[in-house]
């Protein structure tokens, strides 16, 4: 009779961490010669559970440029992270974090995203931030492109519609790449990329007066130019340092049937596929037979140059990662809609929400993790996963229970798919310290184990207190995983 072991606990080598965004946490947006971003021209939301991050075109990034002030635009400010970070980093290290995720500003070392030669002082700052990491054994991940793709591109070519975009981000990422050869371990190209098909924050492209087929045209062909950029960047970085690990990164949404009806099931399929149709060409290193039908279904022709395919091809990635914070399920018919990081779909009835409405289900993270080894086999890496709360700071303390409760039953998940046999490389939760909110810009949507005093309008003292998960999750990393 064949047995085999199988794994019981995370490996000994599993990085444990936490996941930030320039533009969410730096600040200094005006300083050391940083030009504008597209994150820096999309102002805070009206509604804490609409996100606003799309409402971008051409008068109003005149309006945003013209506003030299934070107050409609607060990742300009962030949580200061430019001139508080070694004190973030010392807390970091306390709580035992094995990695930190970070992104590198394009726009701090290229100010106009393609200027003749790169500024020192941005460069400068990501090297004090490395001396920082590595004064406690932490091993950085660096995101190169989150959300933060230089302004001047937009206005100059209008982002990622134009080639020319990649050319730029070859000329940024060698730059770096050099800089930082034999420092960072572990690299990831673009943040979420799927969403990128949501338009402005992902591909920097101002859409005028498109038809509804125009506009999916546009947002999938700027997203070919950065798959394109993204296997680039991959054979970059092996040839100038060989160590070092490239991943890609993808907004998971895993979608359920609404019920056993086949017309359901076979809508969730559709759902799942063009979520992971990103993932499959950055790993297998091709476009997905499945899209060639949905692309002339829905009139979208791509422009490719002749050897897009080949460098697609030769130049796949080292390892899957991806965010994870909720599950959807749809129908052949349309139900009742619910929101959260990008996903759109119906609403579970077995599941919580939080307070944003997000759907909280720890064993889709399980499901996913054992689809995505499945369908890829290569190594996964969990880099977004946490709970936005109203956290109360009462007496200076913050007792969060609710998310303790949150990452507990999400880590059990991983442990179990751990042991279904999927290679799990690591976990940096989101977000690690208290930062401005993607999808609203506001601050009162708080992810931290650390509390930063500062509120919506951007008043505060911008103290870090340190709260109730942050001991928590010091215990989870000092036991590996064993004790929850």
């Amino acid at each position: 009779m064949y047995k085999k072991q199988f794994p019981q606990q995370f490996p000994d080598n599993f990085l444990w961490g936490g996941a930030t965004a320039a533009n969410q946490i730096e600040g200094a947006w005006n300083i050391d010669g940083k030009g504008l971003t597209t994150a820096e021209v999309v102002r805070k939301a009206e509604d804490r559970k609409k996100m606003s991050m799309n409402l971008v075109d051409e008068e109003s990034i005149k309006e945003a440029i013209q506003d030299q002030t934070t107050t409609n635009y607060p990742k300009r400010r962030g949580i200061d992270f430019y001139h508080h970070y070694q004190e973030d980093i010392r807390l970091f290290a306390e709580m035992g974090f094995k990695v930190f995720r970070f992104s590198i500003a394009w726009a701090r070392i290229f100010p106009n995203g393609d200027d003749a030669d790169p500024n020192e002082k941005g460069l400068a700052f990501y090297d004090r931030v490395l001396d920082e990491l590595e004064k406690y054994q932490i091993e950085p991940l660096i995101t190169l492109s989150h959300y933060e793709l230089p302004l001047a591109l937009t206005q100059k070519q209008n982002g990622w519609l134009s080639r020319k975009t990649i050319t730029a981000f070859e000329k940024y990422t060698r730059v770096v790449f050099e800089r930082y050869r034999g420092r960072v371990r572990y690299w990831l190209t673009f943040n979420e990329i799927n969403t990128g098909t949501w338009g402005f924050h992902e591909t920097g492209v101002v859409e005028t007066n498109l038809s509804a087929v125009e506009k999916e045209t546009v947002r999938y062909q700027a997203l070919h130019h950065q798959l394109v950029a993204s296997a680039l960047a991959t054979k970059q970085l092996h040839e100038i340092d060989p160590k070092a690990k490239m991943g890609c990164m993808l907004a998971r949404m895993q979608t359920y049937p609404a019920s056993c009806r086949p017309e359901d099931v076979r809508a969730a399929q559709l759902e799942d596929q063009k979520n992971l149709f990103f993932t499959d060409v950055q790993a297998r290193g091709e476009y997905p037979e499945f899209m060639n039908r949905y692309f002339a279904e829905h009139g979208i022709e791509l422009q490719m140059e002749q050897q897009d395919e080949t460098v697609l091809a030769e130049n796949p990635v080292d390892f899957v990662s991806f965010s994870y914070y909720m599950t959807t399920v749809t129908s052949a018919q349309q139900g009742e809609e619910v929101n959260g990081n990008m996903a759109t779909g119906g609403r579970n009835p077995y599941l919580e929400e939080s307070d944003w409405g997000w759907q909280i289900d720890p064993v889709g993270l399980r499901i996913t993790l054992n689809e995505m080894w499945d369908r890829y086999r290569k190594p996964l890496f969990i880099v977004e996963n946490g709970l936005g709360a109203l956290d109360q700071l009462e007496a200076g303390k913050v007792h969060d229970d609710y998310r303790i409760d949150y990452l507990r039953k999400h880590i059990i998940q991983m442990k179990e798919a751990i042991k279904d046999g999927v290679e799990l490389m690591g976990y940096t939760m989101w977000g690690p310290i208290d930062l401005i909110s993607f999808s609203t810009s506001e601050m009162s949507k708080r992810y931290g184990f650390i509390y930063v005093d500062q509120d919506d309008d951007g008043k505060g003292t911008l103290k870090r207190i340190k709260k109730d998960s942050f001991y928590w999750f010091k215990q989870v990393i000092a036991t590996n995983g064993a004790q929850l």
